[in-house]
């Protein structure tokens, strides 16, 4: 069904609203609107929407409703970096603010099982009987597409009108030699821990590695983060990365950029011995007692789409701009697209979809202003591009930068990080920006918002924020671009006007 380990009770409260034991799937309608195919966010946002507009609606999900957001994701895994935070925050209490000294040893079978009470009570929301109180009908088991207007799950056959694909994604494993045989841990079983490995070695430097990496080194475990590039986080600014190895450092994590890695295997004592090469040639081996494989995701492709008529690729289903698959009655949304492998993505796909699919809608993917955030601490945010993708586009543009030492409440938190704002050349528009702060995923919000309605960067300084905030730094950045434009001709304007101003007034 699913690599789901459900541990104590309250992953059994989970699996209750998620895949009830005792669930009955309902007898299949003569034809159905819309039929939905997976469970997680996607999914379960175009069947609400679905249901709420009137269409007869049906949704399949072969393994847990709630999908990787809830299940193996960013609930868990944000459930884990809060605990660790505060961890850090009770050790950092004396030597940053003068407050007691933190003793003795923290409780990670007690910060696990935190998570998965959370989680459970979250799962509510997701849940089969939610779902069918909306007035959708809930189908659990694996869907098989029959023909290219009906799939047929657990020997029923539902003819649809519409279907959305929302089947989402899984960690990738790539071939490396002896990573599967040494069963590796995944986003999809990590959350299933119970004791602390002492020795972690993690593969991939990107948002999950690093989240994970900084997570159980606050735990107390000693890691190992291997990546080919030489920072954390290679797609964001790389300002940003420096920030972010500089929080891996600091939490002790041994971060080893710029290597290959070339086999896994297992030791005579149960552990892992992960070799790895450099661009040179030397030969490094690092042991550990469990390796974490965060090398990226792949789609979750089933080989009925072909006698669906729907094409694929490697990176997963092909879809135009209003996310229409080669069939004309199948859309997709989410992870299976390849787009964008976020949950905030899935549900803004699911919302185009879904209108696309019932009203001949016509929004498209390409009109979207995509944020995103990677929970480190400080967190890291972004939205549109970074200066290296700008210059690759050959797009010309100019940089804002506020560090946060000028920023009042950064001060007073003893907080580092800085506001970079990329601006079209001459203009104002917002072409991308990335926020290192605490809190950054809400602060992008505003600069996506602003982005989203066409508002210029220097119109933010017309917005009150309320100080002392770190969203002044906002302010600071429209003011700052504000200088730049006052080019030389408007400054003898102005001069002239204060010079007959003061004549006459």
């Amino acid at each position: 069904m699913s690599a789901f380990n459900p541990v104590g009770p309250h992953d059994q409260a989970l699996l209750a609203r998620v895949r009830p034991e005792d669930w009955e799937n309902p007898e299949p309608r003569d034809r159905y609107d819309l039929v939905v195919l997976g469970g997680g966010t996607g999914g379960l946002v175009s069947a609400a929407i679905g249901a709420a507009l009137g269409a007869r609606v049906a949704l399949v999900e072969r393994a847990l409703l709630g999908g990787d957001c809830l299940n193996y994701g960013c609930v868990p895994s944000k459930a884990l970096l809060r605990s660790a935070r505060a961890w850090a925050a009770a050790w950092d209490a004396a030597p940053r603010f003068h407050g007691p000294a933190a003793t003795g040893e923290g409780d990670f079978a007690a910060v696990m099982d935190r998570m998965r009470r959370l989680r459970a009570d979250i799962a509510e929301v997701d849940g089969a009987e939610r779902f069918r109180s909306l007035g959708v009908d809930v189908f659990l088991g694996s869907g098989r597409f029959v023909a290219s207007d009906a799939l047929e799950v657990e020997g029923a056959r539902l003819d649809f009108r519409r279907c959305i694909l929302a089947t989402g994604g899984r960690a990738a494993l790539p071939p490396i030699p002896g990573l599967r045989e040494s069963e590796p841990l995944t986003n999809e079983n990590v959350f299933s821990l119970t004791s602390l490995p002492d020795r972690l070695i993690v593969l991939g430097a990107g948002p999950i590695g690093s989240e994970l990496s900084l997570a159980f080194a606050r735990f107390g475990s000693r890691v190992t983060l291997l990546d080919q590039a030489d920072a954390p986080l290679p797609r964001e600014e790389p300002e940003a990365g420096m920030i972010a190895r500089a929080t891996l450092d600091g939490a002790g994590v041994e971060f080893i950029g710029g290597t290959r890695i070339v086999q896994v295997e297992r030791d005579r004592r149960g552990g892992v011995r992960v070799t790895t090469k450099t661009p040179s040639g030397e030969t490094r081996i690092h042991e550990g007692a469990r390796v974490l494989a965060a090398l990226g995701r792949t789609p979750n492709l089933d080989p009925s789409l072909e006698r669906a008529g729907v094409e694929t690729t490697r990176e997963g289903v092909m879809v135009d701009d209003r996310l229409r698959t080669t069939n004309r009655r199948i859309f997709a949304v989410g992870d299976v697209t390849g787009r964008h492998q976020f949950t905030h993505v899935a549900d803004a796909h699911a919302r185009i979809a879904t209108r696309n699919a019932l009203f001949l809608g016509r929004q498209r993917v390409s009109d979207l202003v995509i944020p995103a955030a990677t929970y480190l601490d400080p967190e890291i945010a972004r939205v549109g591009a970074t200066a290296a993708e700008l210059e690759e586009q050959g797009k010309a543009f100019e940089t804002v930068r506020i560090d946060f030492e000028h920023v009042d409440r950064a001060i007073l938190d003893g907080a580092d990080g800085f506001l970079m704002v990329h601006v079209e050349a001459g203009g104002d528009d917002i072409l991308g920006a990335t926020v290192v702060a605490d809190n950054a995923g809400d602060l992008v919000s505003q600069l996506s918002q602003t982005m989203a309605l066409g508002v210029g960067l220097t119109e933010l300084g017309d917005v009150i924020f309320p100080y002392p905030t770190v969203a002044e730094a906002l302010r600071k950045a429209a003011d700052a671009r504000r200088r730049t434009r006052l080019t030389e001709r408007t400054r003898k304007l102005f001069d002239l006007f204060f010079r007959i101003w003061r004549r006459f007034v």
